[in-house]
């Protein structure tokens, strides 16, 4: 049975997030996005709170949370800006999560302690120039050589790029089955900042998520021990598709905030408002649109809280978490539109939030699997064409 009554530690683990996103934060939000400007001191004081290792067990250096307590974490973090939703997203979901699962006993020690204790940041390297939700269209290469890897390639809309000192990196170790886009032809690799050949760029002038580090990877020539290929040689598809299934969550449960914080900002100035004689709030057209935004928050929440549930009981839980992730990320543009829309020329300002929630909200609907990906996704569930597979790879059960 399903019971969406959150324990003790999972009320903590809310009010921490939306504590120190609402105090540390906000007061500076506005200013760092009109700025481009991500402040490292955030992902520091993320670390020293415990959110940057979350849901990874004690015994690796992590706080020991379950998924419910990431998906209140990031829609807390995201009410506040989605900036802060990101980090949780790359550095927990994309990476952490799939080094918990995928990693041995070494690699374990070596990155995913640092990572979960904060003491080092994530990236995960999948997206290319000409490769995005075409995953088998990516092009970076990784040539044996003894006992080590040769990687070249060129990485790019790479969250925290700039700033992350491990990164989780596929790459073709079969150049046969890349032409025959056989994706058991790619592998994945951890790779270190500082490895000769390995650079990274900010990329600037974003339509959104411009608090956030944003860039690209380029890879040279770069010298990868065999130690740090993460998994077998050809799981790597399998890697990816394990860890984007977390990050998705993260995303469904971010977009989730965005609309509350929509609903909150354009109720409060309905209500402070009038015009044709009457309080803003007090008009049909009005009400229609908050009575949407209040419903999809509603509907989005149970969405993220059904896959998280899913999750803790050791399932893939791939299709609620699709079907969570594109019905808010959905909704969460659509909240933001109207939200500018009821705060009028103000709401075309930077003077209220409202703007930065809508430019904020596009981005969810590409990355993760674009919205069309999920549609797919959802239609072949729904016709049989696609069955939810078992747990090849699961997480150890958090604690309910």
């Amino acid at each position: 049975m399903i019971d969406f009554t959150f324990t003790e530690e999972q009320q903590l683990v809310q009010k921490l997030a939306r504590e120190f996103a609402r105090h540390e934060v906000q007061p500076r939000i506005q200013e760092n996005d009109r700025n481009q400007f991500f402040d490292p001191q955030i992902a520091r004081k993320m670390a020293e709170l415990g959110l940057l290792g979350l849901t990874i067990p004690a015994v690796w250096g992590g706080s020991g949370g379950d998924y419910i307590s990431l998906g209140l974490a990031c829609e807390e973090l995201e009410y506040v800006d989605t900036s802060l939703r990101v980090i949780l997203s790359v550095h927990i979901g994309l990476v952490s999560l799939t080094m918990l699962a995928w990693g041995s006993e070494e690699q374990k020690r070596r990155y995913l302690v640092p990572q979960a204790k904060g003491e080092k940041l994530a990236a995960f390297g999948l997206t290319e120039p000409d490769a995005g939700s075409d995953v088998l269209g990516i092009r970076a290469t990784a040539r044996r050589d003894g006992n080590c890897y040769i990687l070249n390639g060129e990485k790019t809309w790479i969250s925290l790029a700039d700033i992350a000192d491990h990164f989780l990196v596929f790459a073709w170790t079969d150049r046969e089955k890349q032409q025959r886009r056989d994706h058991t032809g790619i592998t994945a690799f951890i790779l270190e900042r500082g490895m000769p050949g390995l650079t990274t760029s900010t990329i600037h002038h974003k339509l959104g998520v411009r608090a956030g580090n944003t860039g690209s990877i380029s890879l040279s020539d770069v010298r990868v021990p065999e130690a740090n290929r993460l998994g077998l040689e050809g799981e790597g598809f399998r890697i990816a598709m394990f860890a984007i299934d977390q990050g998705r969550y993260t995303v469904a449960a971010g977009a989730t905030g965005l609309i509350r914080a929509c609903l909150d900002a354009a109720s409060g100035y309905a209500l402070t408002r009038s015009s044709f004689g009457k309080s803003l709030a007090e008009h049909q057209l009005v009400k229609e649109m908050i009575a949407d935004m209040s419903v999809s928050y509603q509907a989005a929440r149970l969405l993220y809280l059904r896959a998280g549930w899913e999750k803790n009981q050791g399932r893939t839980a791939t299709r609620a978490t699709s079907a969570a992730k594109l019905f808010a990320c959905e909704a969460a543009e659509r909240a933001a539109s109207n939200a500018v829309q009821i705060l009028g020329a103000y709401g075309f300002s930077d003077e209220y939030p409202v703007e930065r929630f809508y430019r904020n909200a596009k981005g969810a609907q590409i990355y993760e699997g674009s919205r069309e990906i999920h549609k797919l996704l959802q239609a072949d569930f729904a016709l049989g064409f696609r069955q939810e597979k078992p747990a090849r790879v699961t997480l150890p059960r958090p604690e309910a």
